[in-house]
């Protein structure tokens, strides 16, 4: 891990064409999340982040906005990370991060650091990312540095009482979303976040999702988006069996279902090009994938079907939008 010459990776032309390492190679390495964390059982966050740190290529610092990742993995006086971690509030992930990346590479060119890569990723959730940590976020990638940010997309601020946010999709239930005779939910449709990270013209953008039909998904793109020489944002889709009400054995097949409806598609925009990662055999109804949990479970209902069909249309026109741009 000490070494500045990366492990794994390509020597190719292209700094994105990379070689992913095997699920067994992968086991191999050592996990930098200790287990015995506090994160709630189902919870696709662990899953997320250790795939990502056994992905890594080079020595990582972890910078953590506030959130369900935040406090399940560092409660005084324990922590669950091996690597260099840090902690800062919910809007300031991207600057904090800026502020350690700048500061590295200054100390490198003066000699006061040993020369070796070292890369930097930031993880936060949709509330912190979306919302309020927005403009730290585009910031920091209209600057350019040289990050990584995933963003643990659970669809609402799931850490302090499940509200939503506007990573939350049309009529899902939550505390202040609540579904009654006047409100069927949220209102709104969610925003395009990944979209909006493209047109900030950097290097790589991507989403992806922790599925064993693409298992290596997630693990390819993070380093792809540490090899890249700039920002890079990653937006994972991770479910979170407590605020989305559903069995905490189900977390992977309900992530599968919100990637076969094509809900989540998993693609990249490498350079400005946009590139398709998983087209299903068979695109599934989106119902399928709402009524495997109780936030949706109202939009199923008789007097409902015009949400229902409303959600599907909505997603049929983002699948179609996805395919026109990575050429078909």
């Amino acid at each position: 891990m000490d070494s500045s010459t990366p492990q794994d990776v390509s020597q190719s032309k292209h700094w994105y064409d990379v070689k992913v390492p095997s699920v067994k190679q992968l086991t191999k390495k050592a996990d930098l999340l200790a287990g015995g964390h506090r994160l709630c059982a189902g919870c696709s966050e662990g899953i997320v982040v250790r795939q990502a740190l056994l992905a890594s290529p080079y020595p990582l610092v972890a910078i953590n906005a506030t959130g369900c990742l935040e406090v399940a993995t560092t409660i005084f006086p324990y922590t669950a990370w091996r690597i260099p971690w840090l902690h800062n509030a919910f809007e300031n992930a991207a600057a904090t991060a800026s502020g350690v990346e700048a500061a590295y590479r200054a100390l490198r060119r003066q000699g006061k650091i040993p020369d070796r890569e070292i890369r930097f990723v930031v993880f936060g959730g949709d509330g912190g990312t979306y919302d309020i940590g927005f403009q730290s976020l585009s910031g920091a990638f209209e600057r350019g540095h040289r990050l990584l940010y995933i963003c643990l997309n659970n669809e609402g601020y799931m850490n302090t009482g499940i509200q939503r946010s506007s990573a939350t999709p049309l009529g899902g239930q939550t505390t202040t979303s609540p579904v009654g005779s006047v409100v069927i939910g949220k209102p709104q449709w969610r925003k395009d976040l990944t979209g909006i990270m493209v047109a900030h013209n950097v290097p790589y953008v991507a989403q992806t999702a922790a599925i064993p039909i693409r298992i290596t998904d997630l693990a390819g793109k993070v380093i792809r988006g540490l090899e890249a020489n700039g920002p890079a944002f990653i937006n994972c889709y991770a479910a979170c069996n407590r605020g989305w009400r559903h069995e905490p054995a189900d977390t992977v097949k309900i992530t599968q279902l919100a990637v076969d409806t094509c809900y989540w598609p998993l693609f990249e925009v490498i350079d400005g090009e946009w590139r398709l990662n998983y087209r299903p055999k068979e695109k599934k109804p989106i119902a399928e994938f709402l009524e495997a949990q109780g936030r949706f479970r109202h939009l199923l209902r008789a007097e409902n079907r015009h949400l229902l069909d409303q959600f599907q249309a909505k997603v049929d026109e983002e699948w179609g939008c996805l395919l026109r741009r990575c050429g078909g």
